[in-house]
């Protein structure tokens, strides 16, 4: 560290350590503090500070933000805060605190998350926060945004560790599950043919806000809404870190993929009232979380996690507006995906509200037009918005796709008339928005239960090894073993799971809306029966690459089914709403006879014929979920097989037109899927 020079008041704005002419500008918000103390360090390892400098309510102070310029200092000065105040509130003058609008941090290698959840001085343990030079060049190359419609994409949600971090990847140790070793495997997405990553939270989270010896994996625990994740990267240097995700998201665009990312703005890693105090708490805990409206005392708990941001509250709404034109306009990204989004709609009271405010200052924000905005429309209190979200621009996971495609092909009754809504947009939940018809954002798995394979390998879930007796994890999951639990060496099971996760595949990808599939469904990734390995970072979640040569023959049917997908003119229902397009479709149901649909609860079968507007191709698909063979009427012309879910490769999926010509009728095997082109 350069020797500082004098300290002068600084401004208020920007908030943050913000490089002068002089020195670094520091500005932090705290309306109930009663003073304040800026933390000086020459490293992350320091246990005290170089430099304490307590600031002055009269000179320092401007309303609720305390501000000091400090002369001499440069980029990679590490520092802090500690806020004093009344205990009741939260304060803890002791604790060291990251600032929030920090752009990196430096982490000790003693760090402690359980230090700063007790009571005293957690210095030597304690994350730090690290001066940027915001003006610092980054050769972008022409680089920028790439704007795809949603009519023309296909996500894929990811784990960016998990991607390479297994032995197998291919790739030098020091590059596994990192930035750098996705950039690596930017030829297999290709191969594959996704146009967007969704990456699960690669904003600084604390990987020890876990059960007792395992780790947070998945992410969902923000230390920073500003800083990436530092477990991803190859070099320890904070400033180094942010060169090598934009590196990452530069080299994805070259591609002709999106990177949108997956967002927690709904709590953070401080947990509870008896949680650790790392920023946000500490600083001023009655602004940035909601209250237990029961015990004002305690924080209130609608995210399952301990806490719940308000995002009510203006200065909270900054902050995340603040971090998201950081990521657009610094980082480049194209979207996000909001967790839990719903929480975003409740109040300072926890109660849901009609309009509002940081849900349409996200969509009115000038900065963020255009960027992708998706939203997990539900919160862990119950508050389930699915079709009914506000605003104009934002898509939603349809969760009700992923439950009728499933109890579909799982052989539920009363699951035909669900899943002609399915096929069409959902309708029965969007077509009353004027929105365009890729609303709905269509998945069978994510990140949150079984992964595609194990859906039908797995009847229960089996998440003993995450140390919570099995009580974690959802036991609704409309799964089936297909007559085995786990892992099956009877080749009749094995041929039955592989078709049943081409039925998946194929409407998942088929279906009007956009689709998302999960890393490594295309090959059959299995988790070994675990519904939420959110604390398992090791080869249980990572992606195994030796399964894609053993599953070449799904790799294939799946990077079939995208190209048809991404191929399609994404031009022909631009600017129609789902409505729109469905007046202009031609589609007519059936059943095993021509224009006879079977729409009883007792039904398990469904046909259908479409064409769908600037589409040159005519459709008919039969759908046969009953354990029986069903012979379905085809309708006259000339009809090629394009897909047959129960044939052996290469015959489950035909290049268009090359495919055998079919009869009057065909008989559509036991729980399968067959598409003719015409």
């Amino acid at each position: 560290m350069k020797t500082p020079g004098p300290t002068a008041t600084g401004r208020s704005f920007p908030c943050g350590a913000v490089l002068t002419a002089t020195g670094v500008n520091f500005s932090v918000y705290s309306r109930d503090a009663t003073g304040m103390e800026l933390l000086l360090f020459e490293s992350a390892e320091d246990r005290s500070p170089a430099r304490v400098i307590a600031l002055d309510p009269g000179r320092n102070r401007s309303y609720h933000y305390w501000h000091v310029e400090v002369a001499g200092l440069k980029a990679h000065q590490i520092y802090g805060w500690r806020a004093h105040g009344p205990a009741q509130l939260g304060f803890d003058g002791h604790k060291l605190l990251l600032d929030p609008y920090a752009r990196a941090v430096a982490i000790p290698s003693g760090y402690d998350r359980q230090a700063a959840a007790r009571a005293g001085d957690n210095t030597a343990t304690a994350m730090k926060s690290v001066v940027v030079d915001r003006r610092s060049a980054y050769d972008w190359e022409g680089d920028a945004p790439l704007r795809r419609p949603f009519a023309n994409t296909v996500i894929y949600e990811m784990h960016v560790g998990g991607f390479t971090r297994h032995p197998n990847s291919g790739l030098d140790p020091a590059r596994r599950g990192t930035y750098a070793g996705l950039v690596e495997k930017i030829p297999y997405l290709q191969r594959l043919g996704i146009t967007a990553v969704e990456l699960l939270p690669v904003f600084q989270f604390d990987s020890q806000d876990g059960p007792a010896g395992l780790s947070n994996y998945w992410g969902y625990s923000p230390i920073s809404f500003f800083v990436p994740h530092p477990g991803y990267c190859l070099s320890r240097d904070p400033l180094s870190q942010i060169q090598e995700f934009k590196d990452m998201v530069k080299s994805l665009h070259r591609a002709g993929i999106e990177v949108i990312l997956d967002v927690v703005y709904n709590h953070t890693a401080e947990g509870g009232a008896d949680g650790p105090t790392f920023c946000w708490k500490g600083l001023d805990r009655s602004t940035y979380y909601l209250a237990d409206p029961n015990q004002p005392t305690l924080l209130a708990n609608y995210t399952g996690c301990g806490n719940t941001l308000n995002g009510y509250h203006s200065v909270v709404r900054r902050l995340i507006l603040d971090s998201l034109r950081y990521w657009v306009q610094d980082m480049h990204v194209d979207g996000f995906r909001f967790d839990l989004a719903s929480i975003l709609s409740r109040d300072g009271q926890g109660r849901p509200v009609k309009d509002p405010p940081i849900l349409w200052d996200i969509e009115s924000d000038p900065i963020l037009a255009g960027t992708k905005l998706i939203a997990e429309a539900w919160d862990a209190a119950g508050l389930y918005q699915v079709g009914s979200f506000v605003g104009d621009s934002w898509m939603e996971w349809n969760g009700k796709f992923r439950d009728d495609v499933r109890g579909f092909f799982r052989g539920e009754n009363g699951m035909v008339r669900p899943l002609a809504q399915r096929l069409l947009g959902s309708p029965d939940l969007f077509a009353h928005e004027e929105r365009e018809a890729e609303q709905s954002i269509n998945f069978v798995t994510c990140h949150d239960g079984f992964t595609l394979n194990d859906l039908v390998s797995y009847e229960r879930k089996h998440n003993d090894i995450n140390g919570e007796d099995n009580r974690d994890g959802s036991n609704d999951n409309r799964s089936w073993n297909c007559g085995q639990e786990g892992p099956s060496s009877d080749p009749t099971v094995e041929a039955l799971r592989n078709q049943q996760v081409r039925n998946f595949l194929t409407l998942n990808l088929l279906a009007l809306g956009t689709p998302m599939i999960l890393m490594g469904d295309e090959v059959r990734r299995s988790q070994w029966g675990n519904n939420n390995a959110y604390c398992q970072d090791n080869e249980m979640s990572w992606f195994d690459w030796s399964l894609v040569e053993r599953r070449a023959d799904l790799l294939r049917f799946s990077s079939t089914l995208i190209a048809y997908r991404v191929g399609r003119d994404p031009g022909a229902n631009q600017g129609m709403t789902l409505t729109e397009l469905l007046a202009q479709a031609d589609i007519e149901w059936h059943g095993t006879s021509l224009h006879q649909p079977d729409w009883r609860d007792i039904s398990h079968s469904l046909a259908f014929t479409a064409k769908m507007p600037g589409d040159r191709k005519l459709l008919h698909g039969m759908l046969n979920s009953f354990w029986e063979p069903l012979q379905f009427e085809v309708p006259g012309g000339h009809w090629k097989r394009w897909i047959d879910t129960s044939l052996p490769a290469p015959d489950d999926i035909c290049i268009q037109g090359q495919g055998p010509l079919v009869g009057s009728t065909y008989t559509v095997a036991a729980r399968s899927v067959v598409l003719l082109i015409g």
